[in-house]
C-alpha cells in the first residue's frame, strides 16, 4: 500500500486478499489506504503484466508505454495458472545474488519504481 502511494499507483484486490481496512493493514499503511485508489481485480484497464520470480522478461526491458497493470501473486504460491493466462506478458526482476526470490512487497516496490523510472 505504501509503495503504491509513493509511486502514484492504484491497487486492485482479488478475492481472498487481506482486508485493507482491517486494523493491522490500516496501521501498516501509515495513512496510504486513504490516498491509494482501491478497486476489484478485474476493474482496471490496461495491459496486465504478471510479476513472476523466474522465467519472465527482465523487468528493465518491459515497455512501460500506456497503462500497465502489474499482477502480483501470493507470497508462497505465486499466481494461479488461470490468472497468468489472462496476462499479456510475464516479467521478472533480475537478481545477481544467490537468493531464490524476493518477498512480494519488496518485488512490487521494485517493479513500481522501475515503471516510474522508465515511464
Amino acid at each position: 500500500m505504501r509503495a503504491a502511494d509513493a509511486f502514484g499507483a492504484g491497487i486492485a484486490l482479488s478475492d481472498g486478499c487481506a482486508d485493507p481496512t482491517g486494523p493491522k493493514a490500516l496501521r501498516a499503511s501509515m495513512g496510504s489506504v486513504f490516498r491509494v485508489p482501491l478497486s476489484g481485480f478485474d476493474e482496471p484497464s490496461g495491459r496486465r503484466v504478471a510479476l513472476v520470480a523466474h522465467g519472465g522478461t527482465s523487468l528493465p526491458e518491459l515497455a512501460a508505454a500506456g497503462d500497465v497493470v502489474l499482477v502480483l501473486g501470493a507470497e508462497r504460491e505465486g499466481l494461479p495458472e488461470d490468472v497468468l493466462a489472462r496476462c499479456a506478458e510475464r516479467v521478472s526482476i533480475p537478481q545477481a545474488g544467490g537468493g531464490e526470490s524476493l518477498n512480494v512487497a519488496m518485488a512490487g516496490a521494485i517493479a513500481l519504481y522501475e515503471l516510474a523510472r522508465s515511464g
